[in-house]
């Protein structure tokens, strides 16, 4: 069977919880802090938290360089809001030192949605996923002001851009693995599948 394995970055934000909603969609998960456990899994999620320093603690850690590197070599990676944020290639309003790894053509504002008491809950249309909804999990979200040629917009909600795909990398505004949906997740691992086995594409 091609199960993948899946790292998950373990610096800050709710890392539990993808590692749960992975192995829920038949990936082997594992959480993911310095250059060498990187190298050995086939794909990354940068989960929730604080961008800024998940930026910082990612410098810190080593690990950085090596994950601008495999995601510019083509390795899959998916991230959540600030992970979202991690793969814009540009931020409209980056703090001081907030660094990102790139990957998505796309211009990101962060907690567009607004502040943490203004988090809600909506029903999100993702292309790709099949079936009703997702329910989309939105805290101090940002949104994608717009995208290049190269990305895919998978969803919308208000007008405003929440899910993006360019090649093997996924990234939504909205927090997927705090509902017990893993659609979403199972769209990366399949995602994650065809990169290793490039004959099924």
């Amino acid at each position: 069977m091609n199960t993948p394995v899946i790292g998950v970055l373990a610096l800050q934000g709710d890392v539990r919880e993808h590692l749960i909603a992975l192995a829920a969609a038949d990936a082997v998960a594992r959480p993911v802090r310095r250059p060498e456990e990187l190298a050995e899994v086939d794909a990354l999620v940068l989960p929730g938290g604080e961008s800024t320093t998940i930026s910082k603690l990612a410098v810190l850690f080593g690990v950085m360089e090596p994950l601008r590197a495999r995601v510019r070599g083509g390795m899959p990676v998916y991230g959540t809001c600030a992970g979202m944020i991690m793969l814009a290639d540009k931020i409209l309003d980056p703090r001081s030192g907030q660094e990102t790894i790139g990957g998505i053509d796309m211009i990101v504002r962060r907690n567009a949605f607004g502040r943490q008491n203004e988090s809600f809950e909506a029903a999100v249309d993702v292309r790709g996923v099949a079936g009703d909804p997702v329910e989309g999990v939105f805290i101090r979200a940002p949104w994608v002001e717009s995208v290049g040629a190269g990305a895919e917009v998978l969803a919308e909600h208000e007008g405003h851009i929440v899910a993006v795909r360019q090649g093997n990398a996924l990234a939504t505004s909205f927090h997927p693995e705090l509902t017990g949906d893993h659609r979403v997740h199972s769209l990366f691992v399949d995602m994650v599948r065809a990169y290793r086995t490039p004959e099924s594409l």
